[in-house]
């Protein structure tokens, strides 16, 4: 999970995570990249599963929108998916990346020892190129402010069959969960396409309603935390592939805690973006989400 405002570090310390795979902690949004449960995990139960990539690797191409690449962990797991079920199809990667220091560092093990030596040889070329070029794959590394790159892309034309959509949590990087921001990802969305994110926020997925999407829940696996109601969102432009949202996080929506943040220009910096938010919270006649809690026993 990536967006930074600018500040490069160049002293990443790989910390480890119960997978055995290795992450980044940032101290600027104090948080770490990945879960601690397992960053090797993570990238393939909540992208490149959730976005159905081994059916979808039956086809002959595939395009995939990489939003806050980072260490590279959600194209990596979607390349090593996608070409073990079918070597021959042809992959085309757009990934959106500020800080190129992180996957400069994220090439050095042990971190990129979690991959196979294919994989390791795309990461490194990304990471230093910012691009690669091979029979199979045309892969480019887009480096500078998401809110701006993703506008390139989309007057580009081009539409993802898969986009992995995985900044920061809200609260810590509001201005990729913003009404405008995920409406310029949608138009990246091709018809049948599928959007994954790990976030659960209502506000998120309120904002992703907005954009037009269709929402769906990343279901509970056989172990998680007795306060986890669901592992992620899964959005596309038509709810017929989508796993329904529980009752609950239904309920969740017509909370105060499902009022999107928004980012009328573009290029308003966070804290101007989530006073905006707290103000129309407290506006807002909705259902208190303590009150939702309460009633549904969520810690």
């Amino acid at each position: 999970m990536l967006f930074s405002t600018g500040v490069s570090s160049t002293n990443w310390i790989p910390q480890l995570t119960e997978d055995g795979s290795y992450t980044f902690f940032s101290e600027e949004f104090d948080e770490a990249f990945h879960s601690r449960h397992g960053a090797k995990e993570e990238a393939f139960l909540k992208f490149a599963t959730a976005t159905d990539l081994v059916l979808r690797s039956q086809q002959g191409n595939l395009r995939l929108l990489d939003v806050c690449y980072g260490l590279g962990y959600n194209t990596a797991a979607a390349l090593e998916t996608i070409w073990a079920t079918n070597p021959e199809c042809q992959v085309e990667v757009y990934g959106l990346e500020l800080d190129e220091s992180v996957p400069r560092a994220a090439i050095a093990p042990p971190l990129v020892s979690a991959w196979s030596p294919p994989i390791q040889a795309i990461l490194q070329e990304l990471a230093f190129a910012h691009t690669c070029s091979r029979p199979d794959l045309n892969a480019r590394l887009l480096i500078g402010d998401a809110r701006q790159t993703i506008q390139i892309l989309h007057q580009s034309g081009f539409q993802a069959d898969a986009i992995f959509f995985d900044p920061f949590s809200p609260r810590r990087c509001p201005q990729l969960w913003t009404v405008e921001f995920i409406t310029q990802v949608t138009r990246c969305l091709a018809p049948a396409g599928k959007l994954a994110t790990y976030s659960r926020s209502a506000a998120v997925r309120s904002a992703m309603l907005e954009a037009g999407l269709s929402i769906g829940t990343i279901p509970l696996g056989d172990t998680h935390l007795p306060h986890e109601w669901s592992q992620g969102t899964v959005a596309a432009l038509s709810a017929l592939s989508l796993h329904p949202l529980s009752q609950m996080e239904q309920e969740h929506l017509c909370t105060r805690a499902a009022i999107p943040y928004r980012d009328p220009t573009l290029a308003d910096p966070a804290p101007v973006i989530l006073r905006r938010h707290w103000e129309e919270q407290q506006a807002s006649q909705m259902e208190s989400t303590s009150s939702w809690r309460r009633r549904w026993g969520v810690q």
